[in-house]
């Protein structure tokens, strides 16, 4: 008979280059049985949100690391015993990874200020310093800082359930949540009062002259309202908050341009029409355009390498293997995800369309490593799967072209016979739009990569292309 033991639970490694990792949300507490394989924790990084799974079935014995807090991989997160009838020692809170209560860092009393993170060489990188009124530095998660600084807070009011007095994410909630019903904050661990300015202040009948509202507090009464009727918050997931910041940093860096052209995909949908049963059938991959179009602009790049490139200052690294990103769309499309197929002007018709199966797959089931969602050299978005006819991408960080598919509309055509006749003919038509970033792209390079990227999807070769 198997004998129980406790088994730890680690930060995983999500990727070689990935050194540290979030607690997101723990989906088992103290106490619950889990099964081998069954989610435990979900876990953040900067690129991706993953699940952990249990290595193990048995009972949560301890959690060690709180929600928010930032550990580095390999570091134990949660105990679990193989004995399915063991019982909890006592069911204490969640702790504060050890790295963060240790070797704390001296600091002299600073004056009040609005609340912003100060980076501390000496401090663990899971740890955020935020200074305080008249009072000795306070250890937080990164996710505490950001709720503070966000709301400019001052922590010394906000009175702290975690270990050793610890001001959690659920304390700060609770802190916002009082001021914006207009009530009084019952602090835990002190008398119920009333929020109040920081500072001892002159009666409030007779305030000094100079005296006014700061800016900064209708901005924070604002941002801590409840929803109203028909309203509902929205907190920004990680990825969101990712994507956002990715965002905004490529629109204040990049200089861009956006071209719009129309592909007739009549030769590409006879093709695919014929293919699409072998490629089920053969290798149980559904055959989209996708790859088609993938193809098409991978074999351009050979011609007009400049499109996969890399801005540093004022040089350009011109990138000679194409990690090409694919945009998947995830938590009902409230989130997006940008995995690289590697070295895709290696992969035939047949490779493209089982990496894209593949990475669409785990994007959703949010199985995908850090591995995937960096490096990527060009990136193609498909927004037209769902209608759209056109649009005006954002480039990736780091990219300097981005490519836009849109939806496949018949529409009548005026077409050329082989004697130079015309006539009109109902054709299979998509709008392809080019973001290029013109710093280094000027109009005409951008338009003879998309005039052969037309040309390659209208005279598909069978051939040169595999299938």
């Amino acid at each position: 008979m198997a004998v129980a033991s406790n088994v730890d639970v680690v930060m995983p490694q999500m990727g070689s280059s990935v050194t540290e990792g979030t607690i997101s949300r723990w989906l088992k507490q103290v106490g619950d049985t889990v099964q081998a394989d069954e989610t435990i924790v979900e876990i953040s990084t900067d690129k991706v949100d993953t699940e952990v799974p249990s290595p193990t079935a048995g009972v949560v014995m301890e959690l060690l690391v709180a929600e928010g807090v930032t550990v580095d991989v390999g570091t134990r997160i949660a105990v679990l015993s193989t004995d399915l009838s063991a019982t909890p020692a006592a069911a204490a809170p969640v702790a504060v990874p050890p790295a963060e209560v240790a070797a704390p860092v001296a600091a002299a009393p600073v004056a009040a200020a609005p609340v912003e993170a100060v980076p501390v060489a000496a401090a663990p990188r899971s740890v955020t310093q935020l200074p305080t009124s008249g009072e000795d530095r306070a250890f937080v998660s990164p996710v505490v800082a950001r709720m503070v600084a966000e709301h400019q807070l001052d922590i010394a009011q906000i009175a702290g359930t975690g270990r050793g007095g610890r001001v959690t994410k659920k304390d700060v909630e609770n802190f916002l949540a009082a001021r914006a019903s207009g009530g009084g904050y019952a602090a835990p661990m002190a008398e119920p009062t009333a929020v109040a300015p920081p500072a001892a202040a002159a009666p409030v009948a007779t305030p000094p002259p100079a005296a006014a509202p700061t800016p900064a507090a209708p901005a924070a009464a604002v941002a801590a309202a409840p929803a109203g009727n028909g309203e509902e918050i929205y907190t920004f997931s990680r990825v969101r908050q990712v994507t956002a910041k990715h965002m905004r940093e490529s629109i204040e860096t990049a200089a861009h341009v956006t071209q719009v052209w129309e592909v007739d995909l009549g030769r590409v949908t006879d093709i695919r029409n014929r293919l699409k049963p072998k490629f089920k059938n053969d290798y149980g991959v559904s055959l989209s355009f996708l790859p088609f179009i993938m193809r098409a602009t991978v074999d351009a790049m050979a011609a007009w390498p400049w499109m996969n490139a890399e801005i540093r200052e004022n040089d350009a690294i011109i990138k000679r293997y194409v990690n090409l990103g694919m945009a998947v769309s995830v938590d009902d499309g409230k989130g997006l995800m940008v995995p690289a197929i590697k070295n895709a002007e290696t992969l035939n018709l047949l490779g493209l369309a089982q990496a894209v199966a593949d990475l669409a797959v785990r994007g959703r089931s949010k199985k995908l490593t850090i591995d995937d969602l960096t490096g990527g050299t060009f990136t193609i978005t498909n927004p037209g799967v769902f209608g759209s006819l056109y649009g005006t991408p954002i480039l990736p960080v780091g990219q300097v072209g981005i490519l836009d598919t849109g939806a496949i509309v018949r529409r009548p055509m005026v077409v050329e016979g082989p004697d130079g006749s015309e006539a009109i003919a109902i054709r299979p038509m998509m709008y392809l739009s080019i973001s290029y970033d013109h710093r280094l792209v000027d109009g005409a390079y951008a338009s003879q990569f998309m005039a052969q990227i037309r040309t390659n999807l209208q005279t598909w070769d069978e051939e040169a292309y595999g299938a």
